[in-house]
Order: C-alpha cells, then sequence, then structure tokens
C-alpha cells in the first residue's frame, strides 16, 4: 500500500515532468534514432533521469527500470519483488511532431502482475491513476484527485465497432481486419496509455497490438489500470498477458505476446474474426 504523501510526490513528479517536457518542446530539441523507426530525444532522456532519481527517493529498496537505462533492464531478472517502470515520453513520436497525444507514464508490477499506473498527460495537463483494489482517480491541472469513472460503449454492432489499432498495425492488417468485420471504424493515437485510457472512456471498445515492440514501460501502469476498469487483457489467441521473464525477450523487455485490451463485449465478438483477419496477412513479427 502507498501512502497519501508518497502518492502526492508521484503525481507531483509526473507533473513536474510533464511541464519540463511542455518547454522543452517549445525550444529546439535534439533527435536521436535507436533503431529502425525507433526514435528518442533529449528531452527523454531528461526526463527519464529525473523520474527515476525521484522514485528512487521514495522507493529505495524497489527495483527502478527505466526505458532509457538499459543498465537497469538486468534487475528484471532478480527475484520477485517490486518493479517500478518508468517511460519518460509514452508517443516520442507524436511530441517530436508537436501532436499533443504523448505522456509521462509510472507502472508498478509485484509479483509480476501490473497493480497501479500513472498516466500524465501534458499537454492536457491531466494525470490519470490507480489499480488493483484501488480504483481510478483523474487529476485535472492542481486540483484534488476525482474518480475516473469506466464507460462501457455500446456494443459492437453490424453498423458500429470502434477499434483502436496503431498507425503500423492499421497500416498492415487494415484491409483484412475491414473484410472480417465490416463495421470495423479504425482510429489512433502515439501514446499506448492514452490509447488505452480511451478504451477505458468508452470511446474505442478494444485496442489491438500486434507488432510485438511494445516494452514493460509501455505497458504496466496502462494495463495496471485496464483491469481496475474491469477490462479484459489478453493476447490475440485469448491467452491471459503474462509478465513473467519467460514471456519477455530480455534483451529488450519486449512482450512475446500479442496485446488486446478491450469491453468484454468486444473481445468475445471481435476475437475469432481478428485472429481470421491477421492469420490471412501473417504477424510480421514472430516472438524470438
Amino acid at each position: 500500500m502507498l501512502t497519501p504523501h508518497q502518492v502526492q510526490c508521484i503525481h507531483s513528479l509526473i507533473r513536474d515532468c510533464g511541464q519540463l517536457a511542455q518547454k522543452m518542446a517549445a525550444e529546439p530539441f535534439q533527435v536521436y534514432e535507436k533503431g529502425v523507426a525507433d526514435y528518442v530525444t533529449n528531452v527523454d532522456r531528461t526526463l527519464d533521469r529525473k523520474l527515476a532519481a525521484g522514485l528512487m527517493s521514495l522507493f529505495p529498496g524497489d527495483r527502478i527500470i527505466t526505458e532509457e537505462n538499459s543498465e537497469s533492464w538486468r534487475s528484471f531478472l532478480e527475484p520477485e519483488g517490486a518493479f517500478w517502470f518508468i517511460d519518460p515520453l509514452d508517443g516520442t513520436d507524436d511530441f517530436i511532431h508537436h501532436k499533443p497525444h504523448y505522456a509521462v507514464m509510472v507502472g508498478l508490477l509485484e509479483q509480476h502482475q501490473p497493480i497501479a499506473g500513472w498516466v500524465g498527460a501534458p499537454a492536457f495537463d491531466r494525470l490519470y491513476y490507480g489499480g488493483q483494489d484501488w480504483g481510478l482517480f483523474e487529476v485535472v491541472g492542481d486540483r484534488g484527485a476525482e474518480p475516473l469513472l469506466p464507460k462501457e460503449p455500446p456494443p459492437p454492432s453490424t453498423n458500429h465497432c470502434p477499434i483502436l489499432l496503431g498507425y503500423k498495425d492499421q497500416k498492415r492488417y487494415g484491409d483484412a481486419i475491414q473484410q472480417f468485420v465490416p463495421a470495423a471504424r479504425f482510429d489512433s493515437i502515439g501514446s499506448f496509455g492514452l490509447k488505452v485510457l480511451r478504451v477505458i472512456g468508452g470511446e474505442a471498445g478494444i485496442y489491438i497490438y500486434l507488432n510485438r515492440r511494445v516494452k514493460l514501460w509501455d505497458t504496466t501502469g496502462p494495463l495496471a489500470m485496464a483491469k481496475a476498469a474491469g477490462l479484459v487483457c489478453c493476447d490475440l489467441a485469448g491467452n491471459p498477458l503474462r509478465f513473467t521473464p519467460d514471456a519477455i525477450n530480455l534483451d529488450t523487455l519486449a512482450h512475446r505476446q500479442t496485446i488486446v485490451v478491450g469491453w468484454q463485449s468486444y473481445v468475445e465478438t471481435l476475437l475469432e474474426p481478428l485472429q481470421k483477419a491477421i492469420a490471412q496477412v501473417g504477424l510480421l513479427d514472430q516472438p524470438s
């Protein structure tokens, strides 16, 4: 259990980092290529260090794993315990192109289960957080926290089926999915965390992530919140998502599973046609 003081310190830390990101975005910043179509900025690195230092001071006995400090990834192999995952800028591509849908994220994994998460949206001056046996909350600006109530959308029908699908997945699989789900209407934004929040808020019924490049710092916080909202979190085959080392690529901390997050009515209705659509195209990245 986190104390009210610890929760408030986490909120202040994330909001401070969000305000710093906004300030640095208004000035020239540096962009580097980490890998193929994988970019990082000096803003990511600055926030990464600030978040890590803040969480280390709050939780000195826990493991702090951050996206931009690959040395920290090794601690994921240590015995079970509490792991804090930091994504300093979730949706870096959107940040680079001055789009608003990026987030500052923190997630807590205990006994290899996501139990709490924080998603800060600096461009909107909002913070979303919550988790297992805790509930969901929203903070606007410097106001107090208010309950965030999940909103289930109408079930999928022959003329209504809102789906969140990443830009790359939509380009590769969108046409095939449309064949098997004619009512599918696709939408996407940059941040994994903000996409999950759109499902929690009922703006889409399901979010599908297929290319297996998403990492633990992308998923831990948002999926803790998704579970708290009562959403189904599984892979394309319907298996529960796993966070144990055998289910993770230990070189990158990427999930080996595909990811499906959605309301039960959408998952039950769409899983089989989605499987057929993806099988028709073939998964681009097989688990390693």
